[in-house]
């Protein structure tokens, strides 16, 4: 009997791109994959182009800056806001909602890569530059390589969570006004913009429900529950004119046939909440609007002292492996 007889599995080897040797058993192993290639563990193992396939010419008479730009603030809209219901897993009043909120986080956050994604390929001049080297695709580097300044999101999406009444509210207000830009960016003239909308409208509407019947458990339930409900509607109030606000990017992409003017969408959005505080029993909340340094605000790169806290630590692991390696 020789030494390769015994019931051990057999070894097999391979070579990794460095050609060192890689023995791994015959046998199933869903861990020996990753002995192969590891400079990748950083940033995953799937670096496929999101949009790979997709013809992400940018349209006659669009400033490609510009379409970028836009594409880098919506992108920057989900992901941050992503990143914050991201905190409420395992956080949640019971595994329903906490499932709910972990599914509401990865849809915003697939909308930021495939938005980051068009960012980079409309202009890739706005991609951070790395190492030589560095694995890091350009809608990660984009992610997790800027500053909060050059992070175009509006404020709504970065503030603290609160409690539960603060979240549902928070995603009520956000997936309201992002709707209906959604529901008009279907028809962009851009194929990508537009694909990435029809798929958006299917999430956010899902969203928007999810919301609305808590908004309306929570101001028919207890009288504390109520009273949150209120406390964190008019804690979020100021930031609600902000979405409405029309910065020149979007003025000049909503020309171009491109992106949408958010103030077109002001009345509608307005009117969906209304009619989702009627029926639950509470009135709007009448609070003034955030105000900006020198008529700035998240558009324009002016954020709340908690995005920078919320970036130093979505970025530390990314900023510190540039290259991706361990």
């Amino acid at each position: 009997m020789n030494a390769h007889s015994t019931n051990e599995p057999s070894i097999n080897v391979d070579h990794d791109e460095a050609g060192a040797h890689i023995e791994h058993g015959q046998s199933e192993n869903a861990y020996s994959g990753l002995l192969v290639n590891d400079a990748s563990w950083a940033f995953g193992t799937d670096f496929e182009d999101p949009l790979a396939g997709v013809d992400t010419t940018v349209p006659s008479g669009v400033d490609a800056h510009e379409l970028a730009v836009y594409c880098q603030m919506l992108g920057d809209d989900a992901l941050i806001f992503s990143q914050r219901i991201s905190e409420w897993c395992a956080g949640a009043p019971d595994l329903e909602e906490d499932i709910a909120l972990a599914n509401i986080a990865l849809d915003l956050l697939g909308q930021s890569r495939l938005l980051l994604a068009r960012t980079a390929a409309a202009d890739p001049t706005l991609v951070p530059q790395l190492p030589e080297g560095s694995p890091v695709p350009d809608e990660d580097r984009l992610a997790f390589f800027r500053e909060d300044l050059a992070f175009r999101n509006v404020r709504l999406a970065e503030v603290p969570n609160g409690d539960f009444a603060e979240a549902v509210a928070k995603i009520l207000i956000y997936s309201t006004w992002r709707l209906a830009i959604f529901e008009r960016l279907q028809s962009s003239r851009d194929s990508v913009l537009s694909a990435i909308a029809v798929k958006g409208v299917k999430e956010m509407s899902y969203h928007r429900d999810f919301a609305g019947r808590w908004v309306l458990t929570l101001a028919r339930g207890t009288e504390e529950s109520k009273s949150r409900l209120l406390s964190a509607l008019d804690g979020l109030w100021p930031l609600w004119d902000e979405l409405f606000e029309t910065h020149p990017i979007e003025a000049s992409v909503a020309a171009a046939g491109i992106g949408v003017d958010p103030a077109e969408v002001a009345d509608e959005a307005g009117a969906i909440l209304d009619q989702v505080f009627a029926t639950a029993g509470i009135d709007r909340p009448e609070r003034g609007a955030l105000a900006g340094v020198r008529g700035q605000r998240g558009r324009d790169g002016l954020h709340t002292e908690a995005l920078s806290k919320m970036l130093a630590d979505m970025q530390v692991v990314a900023r510190q492996y540039p290259k991706g390696q361990w």
